[in-house]
């Protein structure tokens, strides 16, 4: 879940062990934004979708750590075409073609997990496809770029690099955060940055990296249901998202979906 004008809470590194269990509660996390991927289709509702990822979670030993979030009424957040982050599930019934946006988080033992993707609904227009694709590649640089003995600079300027390159955008004041016994909690991970500055990237620092990426502007505006991020100008957006541990040997993804294994 995007970090949004909040000051997250103070952090420790953590210890191996700790890691190991958020590490099977990302296992956890992977399966269920699979399970759910499958389930987008014409007809479904993004209602349904939530009931589906709410007894995936459970079903998994896991608490979902969404539902209750300062409030949020649902499990996971899905965000179609316009809508950037934070999406409300309900009746809004998805068409071909459309972006779908899931993201979820869970708990387990006490430990979060949080990650997301972006997938179509059947065939996507030209301009859609190119915009996943920049979408995952900015997180795949971002995530390489979150090396020990760095900055958490680095990955935003690789980021923001890659996405300006393409000539889209970033959702404006959202970005990535350190994770562990609590959701949002220090760093946070900005999607632009400057290299050599920002907090010290050191082993035991479990980050959020989650570039939101818009066709047209990154500005925004909040619906009335005080969470949806829709873009300003209603163009597309689209995201992607893992949870990464820092190690030695450099950032191992916890989040780690089947489609993404070598």
């Amino acid at each position: 879940m995007a970090m949004r004008a909040e000051r997250p809470t103070a952090f420790r590194r953590k210890r191996p062990e700790e890691i190991a269990v958020m590490a099977r509660a990302g296992r956890i996390l992977a399966g269920c934004l699979e399970h759910v991927a499958s389930l987008v289709a014409p007809g479904v509702t993004t209602g349904q979708l939530d009931a589906a990822a709410e007894s995936f979670i459970r079903d998994h030993g896991c608490t979902p750590s969404f539902l209750g979030y300062h409030g949020y009424p649902a499990s996971i957040c899905i965000s179609v075409n316009e809508e950037s982050v934070h999406g409300i599930p309900g009746a809004r019934v998805i068409e071909p073609g459309d972006l779908v946006s899931l993201d979820c988080g869970v708990i387990l033992d006490g430990w979060q997990a949080d990650s997301g993707m972006t997938v179509g609904c059947g065939p996507l227009d030209a301009e859609s496809q190119r915009l996943v694709a920049v979408t995952r590649e900015a997180l795949r640089r971002g995530i390489a770029a979150a090396q020990p003995g760095g900055r958490i600079g680095d990955i935003g300027a690789a980021v923001s690099e890659h996405v300006h390159a393409a000539g889209f955008s970033l959702l404006r004041d959202h970005g990535g955060h350190g994770i562990g016994r609590q959701m949002h909690e220090p760093p946070e991970v900005g999607n632009a940055g400057v290299r050599g500055q920002g907090t010290a990237i050191n082993p035991g620092l479990v980050l959020a990296i989650e570039p939101i990426v818009n066709a047209g502007t990154g500005n925004y505006r909040v619906r009335d249901d005080g969470w949806t991020v829709e873009t300003a100008d209603g163009r597309r957006s689209a995201y992607f998202e893992h949870t990464v541990a820092i190690t030695e040997d450099g950032p191992q993804v916890l989040t780690l979906r089947s489609d993404e294994r070598a």
